[in-house]
């Protein structure tokens, strides 16, 4: 008798939520794998890297964010050679549609995935819009007039809520700056870590430099690991959103880098952007034949 063949939506049904978690998120997974790899092996292209794009801070300061998206398109292309990326943040100067900031594919695999670049300050850091503010009513309606909620697997089953699903779908790479003492960091936040560990949650009410209220997640030993701020209609970006902290919460933060690195401002960058922007696209060609060479010649030190 030969086996029934099983549609995709048959599988899918007969897949656990973790298990289809774990088949989506794999590539991301695996290029972050092959980025710390690279980044061990030749800590000097990051450092440079990271380095350019926190030195556009002297440009403006939100400017570093906007690109570093095309930074680390271009690292991605330039040195990561089973991968090519592409940058999707803003297509035609339009509002984006979705989180993400760059297509990366992975070439042998042909596995494609989307990864949001977050260029922030060491300390809060929002790793959610939820623009569609589902997270923090699904919150109130399980917590009802309660202030507090204990029992890691109550809470486990709150980041099973369909609410709270898409965080598992986010790849989020987060690139930290401490500009006083220059120094940066790549620091992955570990959610399935977070979801493991989570004890406690508390509604922290409105007051302490806060508009509105906030349920703040801790661990066994009351320490902090994530946040979900209110979002309502009249709340700005900064109040809405799933949250955590690199510096409360640095356990639950995977080093790419191996820890902090030192970085320095580019002054010379910054009179190249100057004449950038008064020159012709002649000039811009040669500029970007030079730049080209010494690409060659720090790929070429890297395999050596």
């Amino acid at each position: 008798m030969s086996e029934e063949k099983l549609t995709f939506a048959e599988i899918v049904l007969n897949i656990s939520t973790d298990d289809l978690i774990n088949m989506i998120t794999q590539p991301y997974k695996e290029f972050l794998k092959r980025l710390r790899t690279l980044i061990s092996k030749n800590p000097k292209l990051i450092k440079i890297t990271l380095s350019n794009i926190f030195t556009m801070r002297l440009v403006g300061n939100k400017t570093h964010g906007d690109l570093a998206e095309i930074a680390l398109t271009e690292f991605i292309n330039q040195y990561m050679y089973d991968y090519k990326s592409e940058h999707i943040g803003k297509k035609k100067f339009r509002a984006k549609e979705f989180e993400e900031d760059i297509k990366v594919i992975n070439e042998i695999r042909r596995e494609e995935f989307l990864i949001s670049i977050k260029a922030y300050g060491h300390g809060p850091l929002q790793l959610s819009t939820d623009k569609e503010f589902k997270m923090f009513p699904a919150l109130q309606k399980i917590f009802g007039r309660k202030k507090e909620m204990k029992g890691n697997k109550e809470i486990l089953k709150i980041f099973k809520n369909e609410a709270f699903l898409g965080l598992n779908f986010l790849n989020i790479l987060p690139l930290i700056y401490e500009e006083k003492n220059k120094k940066c960091n790549i620091m992955v936040f570990d959610l399935e870590k977070a979801r493991r560990e989570a004890e406690t949650i508390k509604l922290e009410p409105e007051g302490k430099g806060r508009k509105y209220p906030v349920f703040r997640f801790y661990n066994a030993k009351e320490e902090y690991i994530c946040e979900v701020r209110y979002g309502g209609k009249d709340a700005n970006a900064l109040q809405r959103g799933f949250w955590t902290h690199t510096a409360y919460a640095e356990q639950y933060f995977d080093s790419l880098t191996g820890g902090w690195i030192d970085y320095s401002d580019n002054e010379i960058l910054v009179k190249l952007f100057r004449c950038a922007l008064v020159s012709s696209q002649n000039g811009h060609k040669d500029a970007i034949v030079t730049l080209q060479k010494d690409i060659e010649k720090l790929k070429g030190g890297a395999n050596n």
